[in-house]
């Protein structure tokens, strides 16, 4: 049985965590050729490949994803024994990083993460981005979950794998006017209409109804982000097709109204993870909450 270098592993671990050997080498302030050393002898150590090419990137093989969970929960280890120690609290906080889509309804996400809010022992980190932008943070390791309601087509190489932890349904929302009270058909038919862009799947259901309706709508504008499309729902004396959550508290004070729920239309929420041998707890327990909110519904 081998002895464990620890030295060796935790340059592994700094480089699989940023993804990029140059990276990796400035942050723990030595030269990449040292870096290189250290892992190509923890790999003979081990008896496995670590990393593979992917053309400028560093990917993890099946024995790195394996070595990188442990490693992850050693070093975790080894930050409680130091909090410990110097009677740091905030040291043994579990970290859950979160990537989210920049156009995704913050109401949704606060839905989401509400659980973790008043967790002590729970340190949220959240950055938002485009989803071509956060997936490879994913992959290197440098967050835990991205949450969409975009998910991408899924290369059959591909260590992620998406979760569906919720579905709203989606409504033509307006400035209460009683004027309203019309058949869907004339609604879509007559009224000035606020929809999200083609690249959504709210747009993508939309088109869809419409067609089958034989409907040509006046689109008034095309608004890919969440926050805006709620701006335009507010100050838009037309309709706009958004998820009534995005809206919830215009809903309730009285400032909007649901005037009627599209059919067949949903807005699917969609968690992003890595496959791993060791799933993050904090996140587990995330998303086994989705699903029985899910259920329950």
């Amino acid at each position: 049985m081998i002895d464990l270098n620890y030295h060796h592993l935790r340059y592994f671990w700094a480089v699989a965590r940023e993804g990029n050997l140059t990276r990796a080498a400035a942050r723990l302030r030595i030269s990449q050729s040292a870096v290189s050393i250290q892992i190509k002898k923890l790999e003979e150590a081990l008896g496995h490949a670590l990393f593979e090419r992917d053309g400028r990137r560093l990917v993890l093989t099946r024995a790195g994803r394996t070595t990188f969970d442990y490693a992850d929960g050693i070093f975790d280890l080894g930050s409680e024994l130091l909090g410990a120690l110097d009677e740091q609290a905030e040291a043994t906080r579990r970290r859950l990083r979160v990537g989210v889509l920049a156009t995704l309804s913050r109401n949704f996400q606060i839905a989401f993460l509400d659980p973790l809010l008043n967790r002590r022992d729970v340190r949220l980190r959240i950055e938002s981005g485009p989803l071509d932008g956060l997936l490879p943070r994913l992959e290197a390791h440098q967050l835990d979950v991205v949450l969409t309601d975009r998910v991408p087509i899924r290369p059959e190489n591909a260590a992620w794998v998406p979760h569906t932890i919720d579905e709203q349904p989606v409504s033509l929302i307006a400035q209460p006017r009683s004027r309203r009270r019309r058949a869907l058909r004339a609604l879509l038919a007559e009224e000035a209409i606020v929809v999200p862009t083609p690249a959504s799947t709210i747009r993508t259901g939309f088109d869809a109804l419409v067609e089958r309706l034989d409907v040509r709508p006046q689109i008034a504008a095309e608004i890919d982000d969440m926050a805006m499309l709620r701006l335009f729902a507010r100050g838009h004396l037309g309709l706009t097709v958004i998820p009534p959550i995005v809206v919830r508290d215009e809903l309730q004070d009285g400032t909007l109204v649901e005037v009627v729920r599209l059919p067949d239309l949903v807005e699917p929420f969609t968690a992003i993870t890595m496959r791993r041998d060791h799933p993050h707890p904090v996140l587990v327990d995330l998303l086994e909450r989705a699903r029985r909110r899910d259920e329950e519904r």
